[in-house]
């Protein structure tokens, strides 16, 4: 054989079988990084700390989140510019929240010095992210509940084959609340797709502190709609097949094009910092491109991440209304993350790392490949251009486009997130949610359309299947740092003006029209209305030219709630009714929805921060961006949804002087592949 046809193999052969966390070879040692997301072994301490502190009461304690405490941002971006192996490393601390005698408790740690810095009561509405184990200890209860089991046994089913399934209660105006989940349950019998086989009409209420049943309910008898046809899994399927589809692998001779140390990332002109929280998942930080012209790497984004999501669904009959939820803040999207599958999830030459966070005894759990980090070679366009108008010549230049990805998706009960943040060498980040899964269906009468004569709140999917009307609204926290702190959010309105002079045979024209948000109920925007130019700007900085230097905000999929304001679980998620706000930087304002969302009252969100109206011109501010969807199923989307896609890009608006991929050359493909012949 060849030595270059064995080189070509020997690397197909490690692009297929490199699935393994980041190896050795590709992690160069790494120091101590402020923002890295907290170890195993410092969740150990964690643990060991709050224990010791409540000695003899630790039967009952329970860890709902634990995360990073990092340092203020004045500290960390002083560190960074004085970074070098000398540099005393920054405090190392941990925000916790537990569960103990029927009281949460906000606790901050210090690392270095294992002690307890601060341990208060919380005393306000809303409870804490709930835990994945008391979800299934929950779900458990209903098979052994006399009630419930006679209810399966009415039916004719059999409760070997009934899954239960948790969702959070809402707020509803109750003066007085407990932490309580309602329980629904599903049919599994010749098929594992349970949630497209409703035990619709039961619900169970369950107390999370006692861990006992609460309420029983069984007010509603429909068929439970069939087993067949509903089956996802490849080995259940029976032919004919769908289409078949020709894969591809990406040939990279010279291995990645990135290079992983710790949590931070280099990739062609790009550096950032990638974490993970339990609450978050993906965590995007100190992301910065190298300017080529002024010789050094200038700072765009300091934090992003999603921030919340609701979703609310349409029913509001008594076995639907309450599910409106906040995803984040209810079941905490990092704890939901699933790890990926490689060559299905993620391409043959990714690159994966893990995720760690506590479960509720405190004990660290990992979540294997939670990240998948690898470069796109789809066959894009970085720039191209043709020109005819000089005579005897045809000049054709194009420039063949990767770009960097990071992905994970988290599965929130029914539904699959998938996340990616795409770095494009041109200095856009298109950040992309992609939603598939399984939809939350009804159980009915119905076996066609033609039956149905009042409002069923959705769609019928299969026989005896209601689809619900629902939304799905993401919330971002995107600090930008356009080439340093001090930001300012300025709306460019597009207008038609009437050509009024005779100057022109035109009769109208648009122009732009510019107006910089001083206070933050300037910068609230509803999208959609009127086209309009967003950017964030530093106003201190200019280019050559005199422009101010900026990043666009592009949106897409922009939708805005369609609940009135006064509606319960609109007040609570009053965040989604503008799709932008811009605060200023406040390090406890993270969470849009509150830090306690579950049974929430809309008292600590995104809304009630901003009417405060605080000054945000050429300040340290943070731009909120709302995207979402309205979703009317349709038979396509049963019995498993095809991925529906959805994002926006932050894109340099006179951040650099010219096209900064000017001198960019397109990447290099092997021209000939060993025992390929061209079809004629």
């Amino acid at each position: 054989m060849a030595p270059t046809l064995k080189k070509l193999l020997a690397f197909f052969l490690f692009s297929i079988f490199s699935f393994s966390p980041i190896s050795s070879h590709r992690h160069r040692h790494h120091h101590y990084h402020p923002l890295d997301p907290l170890t195993p072994s410092e969740l150990n301490i964690i643990q060991s700390i709050i224990l010791r502190s409540y000695a003899g009461s630790n039967h009952n304690l329970t860890f709902h989140y634990v995360g990073l405490d990092e340092p203020d941002k004045p500290d960390i971006l002083s560190w960074l510019s004085n970074h070098n192996s000398t540099s005393k490393p920054l405090p190392r601390r941990a925000f916790v929240i537990t569960r103990l005698n029927k009281q949460t408790h906000e606790i901050i740690l210090d690392l270095s010095t294992k002690s307890i810095i601060s341990d208060q009561v919380y005393c306000g509405h809303g409870y804490p992210v709930l835990t994945l184990e008391e979800q299934t200890a929950a779900n458990e209860l209903p098979l052994t509940h006399p009630p419930f089991m006679e209810s399966i046994k009415v039916r004719g089913l059999n409760i070997s084959e009934v899954v239960c399934s948790s969702y959070t209660v809402g707020w509803f105006g109750e003066r007085n609340s407990s932490r309580v989940l309602k329980i629904q349950c599903y049919y599994t019998d010749g098929t594992v797709n349970l949630y497209v086989r409703p035990l619709e009409g039961i619900t169970v209420v369950v107390d999370l502190d006692k861990m006992k049943i609460k309420e029983y309910y069984d007010n509603l008898k429909v068929p439970v709609p069939k087993a067949e046809d509903t089956e996802y899994r490849l080995s259940a399927q029976k032919p004919p097949f769908g289409p078949h589809l020709n894969g591809a692998t990406i040939m990279q001779p010279d291995g990645p094009g990135f290079v992983i140390e710790g949590h931070s990332i280099r990739w062609a002109n790009w550096a950032f910092h990638l974490g993970f929280d339990v609450r978050a998942g993906p965590i995007i930080s100190l992301a910065s491109i190298y300017d080529l012209e002024k010789h050094k790497f200038r700072r765009v984004l300091y934090r992003a991440y999603i921030s919340e999501l609701f979703v609310p669904y349409m029913d509001p009959t008594e076995d639907w209304y309450f599910k409106t939820f906040i995803d984040a803040g209810e079941f905490g999207f990092g704890q939901s993350a699933v790890s990926l599958k490689p060559m299905e999830d993620c391409p043959a030459h990714a690159v994966f790392m893990d995720g760690y966070y506590a479960g509720q005894d405190g004990k660290p759990v990992k979540i294997s490949n939670v990240f998948c980090i690898f470069e796109q070679h789809a066959g894009n366009v970085l720039w191209r251009h043709t020109e005819t108008g000089i005579p005897g010549e045809v000049i054709t230049e194009v420039r063949g486009e990767v770009s960097l990805m990071v992905r994970s998706v988290s599965t929130v009960g029914n539904y699959d997130y998938m996340l990616n943040w795409e770095f494009k060498p041109s200095g856009s980040i298109k950040v992309g949610v992609g939603l598939t899964g399984v939809l939350d269906v009804k159980g009915v009468s119905y076996t066609h359309t033609e039956q149905i004569k009042e409002d069923v709140h959705g769609t019928l999917v299969a026989e005896n299947t209601i689809g619900i009307y629902h939304d799905h609204f993401v919330t971002y926290h995107l600090d930008l740092d356009v080439d340093g702190v001090a930001n300012s959010f300025v709306k460019t309105s597009l207008e038609t003006r009437r050509v009024t002079d005779n100057v022109s045979p035109r009769r109208s024209y648009w122009t732009a029209t510019s107006e910089t948000a001083k206070t933050e109920s300037e910068a609230r925007l509803r999208l959609g209305l009127k086209p309009a130019d967003l950017l964030v700007s530093n106003q201190n900085k200019k280019t050559k030219l005199g422009n101010p230097i900026g990043y666009r905000l592009i949106p897409g999929s922009i939708a805005s709630p369609l609940l009135s304001d006064d509606d319960f679980p609109q007040v609570r998620a009053a965040f989604t009714k503008y799709n932008v706000w811009v605060t200023p930087y406040n390090k406890s304002e993270k969470w849009a929805g509150g830090l306690y969302t579950d049974q929430g009252r809309g008292d600590d969100t995104l809304a009630m921060w901003s009417l405060r109206n605080r000054e945000i011109e050429n300040k340290d501010i943070v731009l909120w961006y709302t995207m979402g969807f309205h979703h009317v199923p349709y038979q396509e989307d049963f019995p498993i949804m095809p991925t529906l896609t959805g994002g926006f890009e932050l894109r340099p608006a006179n951040f650099f002087e010219r096209n900064p991929v000017l001198k960019t050359k397109s990447p290099q493909y092997v021209q000939n592949w060993p025992n390929c012949t061209t079809k004629s």
